[in-house]
């Protein structure tokens, strides 16, 4: 194998996490930075902790409010009107 292929492996680099916490870990990089460790991902910490840079949860939480806030009969009657659409289109 070449000696020269390879990049060097640190055994102890500092890995800092955004919510604060630090530890040591190995790799080929000299310091890591990350978004997410175990102490602050939902999974690990129980905690709910969204991080949504396209709003996409906002918008999602904005039409299920819609949805559960229209009554039954409105739901059905926009149902109806889809289909019948969709069938005369055709």
């Amino acid at each position: 194998m070449k000696k020269t292929g390879h990049p060097k492996y640190n055994d102890k680099i500092n890995v800092t996490c955004a919510c604060g916490n630090k530890f040591e870990t190995g790799s080929v990089k000299p310091e890591l930075v990350i978004e997410i460790c175990s102490n602050c991902h939902p999974f690990y910490s129980g905690k709910q902790k969204l991080i949504d840079t396209t709003r996409r949860v906002e918008k999602f939480q904005t039409k299920m409010a819609k949805s559960q806030a229209m009554p039954k009969a409105d739901k059905k009657a926009k149902a109806v009107k889809r289909t019948k659409k969709t069938t005369s289109e055709a």
